[in-house]
């Protein structure tokens, strides 16, 4: 099983990663299209994750006032269980290193509880008390780089 992980460089990949999460938050998850996609499209650095050079999976990380949000993480339902979840997180961690700006920031996301033990092993801990963003559970976890 062949997993590959890149940035996003053109507007095709752009389109292609929009379906992702189109599919996966909007269909699937019933999350309203304008919570979705907003004002940092354009400032987020996003990955492209394929399987078996099929389209997979998508994420984006984003410098913000408290440090580096990790987000948008989406695998469609037939790429999950196979690797691309934890090849996605690796390869935005692993930009995030080679980012002379992101050294000594507090890297942390907004994580849906199925994804919680996914980013656990990455080095990311829960903070605070369980919450709900678009009527899914949510936990904030963080970790430093």
């Amino acid at each position: 099983m062949s997993r590959i992980v890149r940035k996003v460089k053109t507007e095709t990949d752009l389109e292609t990663i929009f379906d992702i999460r189109q599919k996966v938050f909007v269909e699937e998850q019933e999350v309203a299209p304008e919570e979705e996609y907003d004002e940092y499209e354009k400032t987020s650095t996003h990955f492209f994750a394929m399987l078996d050079g099929k389209p997979a999976g998508t994420a984006r990380w984003r410098f913000t006032n408290k440090g580096i949000k990790l987000e948008r993480f989406a695998v469609l339902k037939q790429a999950r269980g196979k690797g691309v979840g934890q090849a996605l997180v690796k390869a935005v961690i692993d930009d995030i290193a080679a980012t002379p700006e992101a050294v000594d920031k507090l890297l942390y996301m907004h994580a849906q509880l199925d994804a919680v033990p996914l980013y656990a092993k990455f080095g990311f801990q829960k903070i605070g008390d369980i919450f709900s963003e678009c009527d899914i559970l949510h936990y904030k976890m963080e970790r430093y780089l």
